[in-house]
């Protein structure tokens, strides 16, 4: 069982920057693939981005070159960083944790607010 907990949303200017941050309940290392999902009102929740234990990483065709997703091991927390956001971007941001053993695990975080005004 592991609890994500976002923080860092917020309202920003279109082509503005936010950081969000993930904190994790345990190790970083155990957890095969962490990300982040968004869900605009009255649309499906999307895929932004991903990283692996092994410091792999997948984008959204969408964001690619302008959001970076990073991990800090040592405090056990995962950030997505968002650069020239566009109004598009306006979503409930959250965070991710899939565990691969026998069968697979996964947990979401609660979601954080992210609106970006033209």
């Amino acid at each position: 069982q592991v609890q994500l907990v976002e923080s860092g949303g917020g309202l920003v200017q279109a082509g503005g920057s936010l950081r969000l941050s993930c904190a994790a309940s345990k190790s970083i290392f155990s957890i095969n693939v962490m990300g982040w999902y968004r869900q605009a009102p009255g649309k499906q929740r999307e895929l932004v981005a991903a990283i692996t234990s092994g410091g792999d990483t997948n984008y959204a065709d969408s964001v690619k070159g302008r959001f970076t997703i990073s991990s800090d091991n040592a405090k056990n927390t995962v950030y997505l960083q968002m650069n020239s956001l566009k109004p598009e971007d306006t979503a409930v941001y959250y965070c991710y944790a899939l565990i691969i053993r026998t069968t697979t695990y996964d947990y979401w975080g609660q979601g954080t607010q992210v609106t970006v005004s033209s």
